[in-house]
């Protein structure tokens, strides 16, 4: 048999099949570790025998077959892995029944299982968001590590120390209960949304986004929407692609900042809205939106508006009211005001952010004094607004976002 079809067959399986694949070889052999060096393994063993016995009918199956048996003889031979020469003829029973680990339903409850073990909250916010990409997503430790402007060794221990937590707490390879999984689930779509938040806006740097860190979020939202019917999960989804489906208008060819005001809303990606506004629609038929749903529904309104002045900003300041009662936070009050400002004149939006200010909790925050700069600028308090836009370029750690407070000081400056 031509070995190069097969071996581009085998290529093709590890891109679409190996994150399965580990899913079930962690709940098999309960041990990341062990299931990772299993996964290569079986991807070594397919790459020397299906050149010559051909691909076999489940190709999963095989697989996960192949890994746990040469998991279980590596263990057997080096003494290591005593727990599973401890269950006897139960293991061997399980090795034959493929049916385990072959059906569908099992796969994908594999996978569910591997999102909520790495998401754990006995883990680190950190640890949480470095162990989902490496082990559900499938990135190295490299580029984990440049995503997030980390030394890869620090990532490394990061990921060493998670998966010794899981071990060594006991933390359970399971799905939440019906009655623990809100709380468990707000963990999961914490860790995606901060996942797709550093790629939308990465928070340093000479990019305004990371599409390889926003594209692995809304992958990770699509899975869990897939998995695990929760409006929430559908509003998280639909908030990233209503803010995603801009990315093409949010720079200009130098690499510029272009704020939503002045952008070309021909380039918006108009597939991801109509996604996005269908599944605000199925979350919001829900009857409980929660704070990522709502969230997506002040997207919506934007990505539907033909430009700013047509924008409804009488139904987005009413959003974020409602928003505050789910979900009330500094940054969500200066979102408010800054739809206020749009609304009722930057006077309006100006009280209110000065008020935020004043209560010390927003102090270091960039935003919001580049917003007091803004909502000066435009009042024509330029001494004011200078003030701000220098406190807003101290805080400011990514070159286009300096480049544009930088314009905006220079105007004021005149």
């Amino acid at each position: 048999m031509d070995a190069s079809p097969v071996q581009d067959a085998i290529a093709a399986l590890y891109e679409s099949e190996s994150r399965r694949v580990l899913a079930t070889l962690i709940r098999l052999l309960g041990d990341f570790d062990a299931a990772e060096e299993a996964l290569h393994d079986a991807f070594r063993a397919a790459l020397e025998q299906w050149p010559l016995e051909g691909v076999p009918a489940n190709p999963r199956a095989w697989l996960v077959s192949t890994g746990r048996f040469k998991a279980i003889d590596a263990g057997r031979r080096r003494k290591r892995f005593d727990a599973l020469d401890d269950v006897g003829e139960k293991a061997e029973v399980a090795f034959i029944d493929t049916a385990a680990w072959a059906d569908d339903e099992s796969v994908e409850d594999d996978r569910l299982r591997l999102i909520f073990t790495c998401c754990h909250p006995a883990l680190a916010a950190d640890a949480q968001v470095a162990l989902t990409l490496r082990e559900v997503c499938g990135l190295t430790t490299e580029e984990i590590a440049r995503a997030f402007l980390t030394p890869a060794p620090t990532l490394a221990q990061r990921i060493v120390r998670a998966k010794a937590k899981i071990r060594d707490a006991h933390i359970p390879y399971e799905v939440p209960s019906r009655a623990d999984l809100p709380e468990r689930l707000d963990a999961v779509l914490r860790v995606i949304y901060l996942v797709f938040n550093e790629g939308y806006a990465a928070s340093s740097g000479e990019q305004v986004t990371r599409h390889d860190l926003s594209a692995e979020a809304i992958r990770l939202g699509r899975l869990l929407v897939e998995l695990l019917a929760e409006p929430e999960a559908q509003g998280l989804l639909a908030m990233m692609l209503l803010h995603d489906s801009r990315r093409a208008a949010r720079t200009s060819p130098d690499g510029d900042v272009v704020l939503l005001e002045d952008q070309d809303r021909s380039l918006w990606n108009r597939g991801q809205i109509h996604e996005g506004v269908r599944l605000v629609e199925q979350a919001l038929s829900s009857g409980r939106p929660g704070p990522y749903t709502i969230q997506a529904a002040i997207g919506a309104v934007h990505a539907e508006a033909r430009s700013t002045a047509a924008t409804d900003w009488n139904e987005i300041v009413g959003l974020y009211d409602v928003l505050m009662r789910a979900s009330p936070s500094p940054i969500v009050e200066l979102n408010r005001a800054v739809a206020v400002a749009m609304r009722d004149g930057p006077a309006a939006g100006l009280a209110i952010v000065d008020h935020l200010l004043g209560r010390g909790e927003l102090r270091d925050y960039r935003l919001a004094h580049a917003a007091r700069g803004e909502l000066c600028r435009r009042l024509g308090r330029t001494s004011d607004a200078r003030s701000s836009f220098e406190r807003a370029l101290a805080l400011t750690r990514q070159g286009p976002d300096r480049r544009l407070i930088e314009r905006r000081l220079a105007e004021v400056s005149k």
